[in-house]
């Protein structure tokens, strides 16, 4: 069992007095102001200076403090025995937010424990494991080397001593090859010297995993590949699970109830025993009961928007939910794009399937355009709920303050999840998992793991589409131009004209010019390539849902194909395979 810590930044001086007699009231509380800042502010704008200096200031409190908090229960029972260390203590660096941890257990050692350089680093690199949960390459922190200077200039000294020490090794194995050097070391040069925080993850751990198979297959291919070429033992793979106990026993009851009524309650331990419902897929009857569950969550959702934002949306419409951080390579404008393209179906006089769109999501503080592709989704609601044409037919809805308790309701009433992000950009998401497991179906691309899961719940009960990794590659290689696509598909070129054009800003006409132009010209996550492939599909999706029974069929076998991704099977494998802590039986 461990402890969960909740650290918190106190101030050594509680009050200025001698700026106080001074008059300088302000002074009197700043410092401690401003030392208590480091827990009370999360998730600070790291787009300015400040912002980067006090998310590094967080990062080393909290590593700091747990590491000495780890140190001292260790010391308790094991004093001088530090060769056992890494028998009694595993650390998995959780992406690179915690990475500076190896460079702070080094300072411990050294200048605490008065160990030696090769004791002390043979710890550490039997201690620490670090999982990677991103492919994009800006999200991999770098630090630059002036703000260490500042803030922590013992750790840049160690981290200059490691990476002396690595780069020594690197050039044994490759003797003369400075470009591997370059790209393998610590430090990136050039303007602005940069600390990289993943590889620094890399070196100072003993295992590097990724969150689903593709992911770790592209980890080893694309972002870290020198490093699998020096290390391939190190390298391996361990799926993204999400809790049962969360996801459907509380965030579901009601289909809680009917699963256990047909298969017991052995599933909620063992995810696996959902396989069990297999048998009633295509159970007329037990349809009936599950689409009702469907029903019943609807209404739950419906219930609380009213209330919370004020928002009226039928039930009876087909809910197609997309909820997840604001991000360009989880395309949310590719889907706002599908929205636009059905209101000019209905404005031309077209039927569609009566359809409610939702998006909800926070952006980083920092990343404009993220905030503009919300701007964008509102102003495309407000015009589709204000058109009469659209009424009982179609309706976009953004989620305002998409949160854990949020989704709890939004998730168990999905008829669709989008999944849509560009292949080869997400690392695994466990949103798919949430959604999948309370009898949505999913529309996605081959990216992250959708893979698996289009493996585990069959071709035929999930929505594929789009580029495959090998696509997009390809087409980037040969040069892409998103404009080419606009040329020659008059729906894609109707919807980008018309955000183009000011129609969804009124009041200020070149509003969301800049998205239809970057769509044109840096189409980064090839909205344009994927267009046709994505509406086509939900027209699929459209025409399968239609067919009552078989739609509950594929959302039954969803649910009952959905064992392997138990966040239980994950722990487990994380514990065995990389902790080696062995679990005990408890009885009761």
């Amino acid at each position: 069992m461990n402890n969960l810590r909740l650290w918190s930044a106190k101030s050594t001086d509680d009050f200025g007095l001698s700026y106080f007699n001074n008059g300088d009231y302000i002074a009197a509380v700043q410092d401690m102001e401003l030392s208590e800042t480091i827990s009370k502010v999360l998730y600070p704008n790291d787009a300015s200076m400040n912002g980067k200096e006090l998310r590094l200031k967080q990062q080393y409190f909290l590593c700091s403090a747990s590491l000495q908090d780890i140190i001292r229960r260790f010391k308790k029972l094991h004093e001088g025995e530090w060769k056992v260390f890494p028998e009694k203590v595993a650390i998995q660096l959780n992406d690179t937010h915690p990475a500076i941890s190896i460079a702070e257990m080094m300072r411990i050692l050294l200048d605490e424990e008065n160990l030696e350089w090769d004791e002390a680093w043979e710890i550490v690199t039997h201690t620490f494991a670090y999982t990677n949960h991103t492919l994009m390459p800006e999200a991999l922190e770098k630090w630059p080397v002036s703000l260490f200077e500042k803030l922590l200039p013992r750790h840049l000294q160690i981290i200059y001593e490691i990476n002396a020490r690595f780069l020594r090794q690197v050039s044994l194995k490759w003797p003369g090859d400075n470009a591997r050097l370059a790209r393998m070391s610590l430090i990136e040069e050039g303007g602005c010297k940069m600390v990289r925080m993943a590889y620094l993850s890399i070196v100072g751990s003993f295992a590097v995993n990724g969150v689903a198979a593709l992911h770790s297959d592209l980890l080893k291919t694309t972002l870290f590949k020198d490093f699998y070429e020096l290390w391939p033992e190190k390298f391996n793979n361990k799926t993204n699970g999400v809790t049962p106990r969360r996801w459907v026993r509380k965030a579901n009851p009601a289909m809680s109830e009917l699963i256990t009524s047909k298969i017991g309650e052995g599933w909620v331990k063992n995810l696996d025993e959902l396989k069990k419902l297999e048998k009633f897929a295509k159970d007329a009857k037990f349809q009936k009961e599950f689409m009702a569950v469907k029903k019943q969550n609807k209404e739950r959702l419906a219930k609380y928007l009213k209330a919370t934002q004020g928002v009226d949306v039928d039930v009876n419409t087909f809910f197609d939910v997309q909820v997840k951080r604001i991000h360009e390579y989880k395309r949310q404008l590719l889907n706002i794009l599908h929205a636009i393209h059905l209101y000019i179906q209905l404005k031309d006089g077209k039927e569609i399937m009566p359809r409610t769109i939702m998006i909800g999501g926070k952006a980083a503080p920092g990343y404009w355009m993220a905030k503009q592709i919300i701007r964008l989704a509102n102003a495309v609601a407000a015009i589709i709920d204000a058109d009469p044409v659209c009424k009982g037919k179609l309706k976009m809805v953004f989620l305002e303050n998409y949160r854990v308790s949020f989704a709890e309701k939004i998730i168990p009433a999905a008829d669709l999840s989008e999944q849509i992000s560009t292949a080869g950009t997400e690392a695994s998401g466990t949103g798919n998992m949430k959604f999948a497991l309370n009898g949505a179906l999913t529309i996605g691309t081959l990216d992250g793991a959708n893979v698996e899961m289009k493996e585990e719940v069959g071709d035929d009960n999930i929505f594929i589409f789009g580029l495959t990794v090998e696509e997009v590659t390809d087409l980037l290689a040969k040069g892409y131009r998103p404009r080419d696509f606009y040329e020659h598909d008059d729906d894609l070129r109707r919807v980008i004209d018309l955000i183009a054009s000011g129609f969804f800003s009124p009041d200020r006409p070149d509003l969301f010019k800049h998205i239809a132009e970057k769509l044109l010209s840096n189409d980064t996550y090839l909205l344009c390539a994927d267009f046709r492939s994505y509406i086509d599909m939900q027209k699929k999706v459209a025409e399968e849902y239609l067919d009552k029974k078989t739609w509950a069929e594929k959302a039954i076998l969803n649910v009952a194909r959905m064992g392997k991704f138990s966040s239980d099977r994950t722990i487990k494998q994380y514990a065995e395979e990389i902790w080696n802590a062995k679990g005990c039986s408890i009885k009761l």
